[in-house]
């Protein structure tokens, strides 16, 4: 089953004014989740941000998750971005085929249930 991974962020730090600007977001917590219906994995970080005056700025009130994770992702750069994803697409991996597995003890008897 194809695996569809989730940007979100979970909050941001800010100055309250930096460069004649107000609420100037500096630092952006996310998390990415995976999953393919069934598994699930994730991953938190956080990345900085920095105010690029040569871009128009876009006040605290009108930002939109997808504006910010685009600011995540440019920030992480896109090889780091794959890195990410690759790792959550692993951890539903070793769900579905869990390299160590704790089997009963072969002089005991199973109990049922």
């Amino acid at each position: 089953m194809a695996i569809t991974n989730t940007w979100n962020v979970v909050s941001m730090d800010s100055y309250p004014e930096k460069d004649n600007q107000k609420d100037v977001v500096f630092t952006v917590h996310w998390t990415l989740t995976a999953t393919d219906g069934t598994y699930n994995g994730s991953v938190y970080g956080s990345v900085g941000i920095t105010l690029n005056s040569s871009e128009s700025f876009i006040p605290y009130a009108n930002l939109t998750l997808d504006e910010v994770v685009g600011w995540v992702k440019e920030a992480l750069g896109a090889e780091q971005v794959a890195e990410y994803e690759a790792n959550v697409a692993q951890q539903i991996a070793i769900q579905i085929n869990p390299p160590v597995v704790v089997l009963p003890l072969p002089w005991t008897t199973p109990t049922s249930v």
